[in-house]
């Protein structure tokens, strides 16, 4: 395979650029819509000791996902350390990059899988890691595997490992505590109105079905909102909108014609493209926005449309 890092031609600024203020904006309303439906859950629960015991709750949930989030995403899916000899053309890229992106070099790691696919994860730039399948080399050329690393990187400056992280954990105790309400209604049934020590039988309904996908969708939806952002903070780093585009139509066949065997749908959000896309899920239901509308972006920006 050869790389040909001169093929960004004259496109792209000097330095990259992070966010627009309108995803930024955008990812901060949802973040807050989840916390507003986990405190309403407490309140309708247990009252204002309610609404603060979840508090402290999320806040522990998302600490304990905060810190252990790198070693928990590469455990779950066997990714192991990448050799320093044998793939040290692959350091020497995410190195580079790493320069180009303004931030320490992450671990890199390689996932024992022939479906082609990427993540990054860690709490922090100065504590993260770059995870690539081992079947992303046999569909990748060099300068496409570059724009897919370029965007991994994007996620790690922009902070989306963290912003990710936090939303699944918020998103899966929201989902926890509305199980527990389904199978306390099933047993113990509603209560009346006038009982002000609990909720009533439609509120417990609303918190058991329609919190948990409230909650999903949610968390969809800063998951597509964030790859928007690390495809053009990506491009920058690079310098080659296109070969991230092109990297993005070969990683989609691919996430269609090899099944993934790793990890599950909980994770999905972490990938450059939804392993298992296979499975052709409703828009509104995927975690990474549509491909064709990603590479419609980044083809505008190599020919400098806004």
């Amino acid at each position: 395979m050869s790389w040909d890092q001169g093929n960004s031609g004259d496109w792209g600024a000097p330095a990259p650029r992070g966010p627009g203020l309108s995803q930024m904006l955008r990812t901060s309303v949802l973040m807050a819509g989840l916390i507003a439906l986990l405190a309403w859950m407490g309140l309708a629960l247990g009252g204002r000791s309610g609404m603060l015991l979840f508090g402290v709750i999320g806040v522990l949930f998302n600490f304990g996902a905060w810190w252990f989030s790198d070693k928990i995403a590469l455990a779950v899916h066997r990714a192991q350390p990448a050799d320093p000899v044998r793939d040290a053309w692959l350091f020497d890229m995410v190195r580079e990059l790493s320069v180009s992106a303004g931030i320490p070099m992450p671990a890199v790691h390689i996932i024992p899988s022939h479906a082609p696919n990427a993540f990054a994860t860690g709490r922090s730039p100065s504590h993260a890691a770059v995870a690539v399948t081992s079947g992303i080399v046999r569909i990748l050329d060099r300068r496409e595997l570059r724009g897919v690393m370029a965007h991994e990187l994007a996620h790690i400056r922009n902070r989306d490992t963290l912003i990710s992280t936090i939303a699944a954990s918020i998103a899966g105790l929201i989902s926890s505590v509305a199980t527990a309400l389904k199978w306390a209604f099933i047993f113990g049934g509603s209560r009346s109105r006038d009982d002000e020590d609990g909720p009533s039988g439609v509120e417990m309904i609303v918190m058991a079905v329609v919190a948990p996908l409230v909650a999903m969708l949610v968390q969809m939806a800063i998951s597509r909102s964030r790859e928007y952002a690390a495809d053009e903070t990506g491009a920058r780093i690079c310098g080659d909108p296109d070969a991230l585009a092109s990297a993005l139509e070969k990683l989609q066949r691919g996430a269609e014609m090899i099944d993934y065997e790793h990890g599950g749908p909980a994770t999905a959000h972490l990938f450059i493209v939804n392993p298992f896309s296979a499975k052709k899920m409703f828009e509104l239901f995927s975690t990474h926005p549509d491909t064709d509308e990603r590479v419609r972006r980044l083809r505008n920006m190599a020919m400098g449309v806004r």
